[in-house]
């Protein structure tokens, strides 16, 4: 199996947030569709300036559109394959893994 890539910008959770914020954002849109009347003559108020439509449908897309921003500007967290590696090649070379190199 090949190893993955860990240079690339977008882990898979930070694909699954993204399409979580969407399908949020799709909703939104999908609640504040509607109100209309069928027949132009008539007004309905009580369709057009529901609650779903005024305020809960808005939320909902502010809230996806933030989960969409977080994922993108999500880093991903370091594995611990890199940790062991890091750790094994300190012991190869006999040093500390947390000891910091003095610059001049």
């Amino acid at each position: 199996m090949k190893k993955p890539i860990d240079h690339f910008g977008f882990h898979p959770e930070n694909y699954r947030l993204l399409f979580i914020g969407l399908a949020i954002n799709v909703l939104g849109y999908i609640l504040m569709i509607g109100g209309g009347a069928d027949d132009p003559s008539q007004f309905d108020g009580d369709a057009l300036f529901s609650h779903v439509r005024i305020t809960l449908a808005p939320m909902l897309i502010v809230l996806g559109y933030g989960i969409m921003f977080f994922a993108i500007m999500k880093k991903p967290k370091k594995s611990e394959n890199k940790d062991e590696s890091n750790e094994s090649l300190s012991k190869k070379l006999n040093v500390s893994p947390s000891k910091k190199l003095n610059k001049k």
